[in-house]
């Protein structure tokens, strides 16, 4: 049926179609919450064995997935075909209000929060709230203090593991962001984005005061002490 196209499996909550009663009963789950695979370790549950397989990864510290290119290893195949889109520089997920794309779909989703102001996560601290839950995580460590990533070359410690692995590249030199137009490399993504706008002529940043773009957020913080009467650079 897989090299037919045939679904003659429906689910009987939402019509979704499969090609084999396997699928239809792990999709099955989805609605009615069961997790029927458990975790020996640390007993948190799922609802597909595949998933518990990876979680379990996680404990083991097994990472048997490895990118060809640069040697880093993933503990399953999704994150390292996610991980090669660094490499290919394939963005297949589009953002359909302002045709930004993305490697993958989560990213995508994050990003849709930006237009619609979405922030679903909230901090039960101090009520601020977020758009995304790895962003709230690492922000309570400001709250506790904790700061369980450190560098294993000068021991300096950070909240998240992306800086640490930004600050890293201090040490090794590691610039693995290029650009495509002169060929420049940066050792950050954004620092890559905004080199770009030097080639694009991209401003998206706007003085809501007197309508004056710029391509770096900076430029225009800088800029706005002049409508606000500092003025430490000249404009």
């Amino acid at each position: 049926m897989i090299h037919t196209g045939e679904k003659p499996f429906k689910c009987d909550i939402c019509d979704e179609l499969f090609s084999e009663s396997g699928t239809l009963k792990r999709h099955v789950r989805i609605h009615t919450g069961e997790k029927p695979f458990k975790c020996d370790i640390c007993d948190e549950r799922f609802n597909h064995s595949g998933t518990l397989k990876r979680h379990v990864m996680i404990h083991t510290g097994e990472k048997p997935f490895k990118c060809d290119i640069c040697d880093e290893r993933f503990s399953d195949s999704g994150n390292l075909k996610r991980h090669m889109r660094m490499h290919t520089g394939e963005k297949p997920f589009k953002c359909d209000i302002c045709d930004k794309r993305f490697s993958d779909s989560g990213s995508l989703k994050r990003h849709m929060r930006m237009h619609t102001g979405e922030k679903p996560f909230k901090c039960d601290l101090c009520d601020e709230r977020f758009s995304e839950s790895g962003t709230l995580k690492t922000h309570i460590r400001i709250h506790t203090g904790e700061k369980p990533f450190e560098c294993e070359a000068c021991d300096v410690k950070f909240t998240d593991s992306s800086t640490l692995k930004k600050h890293s590249r201090i040490h090794t030199g590691e610039k693995p962001f290029k650009c495509e137009v002169c060929d420049k490399r940066f050792t950050r993504n954004d620092s890559l984005n905004i080199h770009t706008r030097i080639h694009t002529g991209e401003q998206p940043y706007k003085c809501e005061v007197c309508d004056k773009m710029f391509s770096q957020s900076g430029s225009l913080k800088s800029h706005i002490r002049i409508h606000i009467g500092e003025k430490p650079l000249k404009c």
